[in-house]
């Protein structure tokens, strides 16, 4: 009986989950119009006008509504992005990650320059400075973890990737998890961070 009832009460919790996760799922097509005012910036497909900006189509949907409650509240500075946050609700936010998560990724092209010392690092990291390799946060294929909030990286920028890991070493950006990326950027160094930079950029 006991064992019954512990399976029912484990169904139920379940079901409950699923209501809440469903009740906060967004709505591409409304998060389409909802995203009118970011294309100054991402773009209609998603894709940056400016290699300084990120590239949004395909990041996952839980990853780009973290980084907007951060902005709204101030997790993560950035005097572009605050007002644009602060105006949106739970809702809208969840719409436009939605929109812009169904998109198809970017393909971008990597620089031959330093693209064998970009591969080491991602996929290998630097064990005589004791970092870890990108795979296993964001995978093989730059696809990141949705279920973990890790964001994906193919074909991202290489000028916003290179912005983002000296600010996560440098401190200025510290929204990461139990500062998981600072801890990591802080061994880096420029050349490192440019040719890991650049390898991301490749990677489809």
């Amino acid at each position: 009986m006991k064992i019954r009832l512990s399976v029912a009460r484990l169904f139920t919790a379940c079901v409950l989950l699923l209501c809440i996760g469903s009740a906060h799922a967004g709505d591409a097509a409304a998060g389409k119009e909802k995203a009118v005012v970011c294309q100054a910036c991402h773009g209609a497909d998603g894709k940056s006008l400016l290699p300084e900006y990120p590239n949004l189509a395909g990041q996952g949907e839980a990853y780009l509504v973290k980084q907007l409650q951060d902005y709204k509240s101030g997790a993560r500075e950035n005097s572009l992005m605050y007002p644009l946050a602060s105006a949106l609700s739970d809702e809208d936010m969840a719409d436009i990650a939605a929109f812009y998560g169904q998109l198809p990724a970017i393909k971008g092209v990597a620089s031959e320059e330093n693209l064998t010392a970009g591969e080491n690092i991602y996929r290998g990291g630097i064990t005589a400075a004791g970092i870890a390799s990108c795979i296993g946060c964001h995978g093989p294929a730059g696809k990141g973890n949705p279920a973990a909030v890790y964001p994906a990286l193919t074909g991202q920028n290489a000028a916003y990737t290179t912005l983002q890991l000296e600010y996560f070493r440098s401190g200025a950006r510290a929204n990461d998890p139990n500062g998981m990326m600072r801890n990591l950027a802080h061994r880096l160094s420029d050349a490192e961070i440019a040719a890991v930079s650049n390898y991301i950029q490749g990677l489809n």
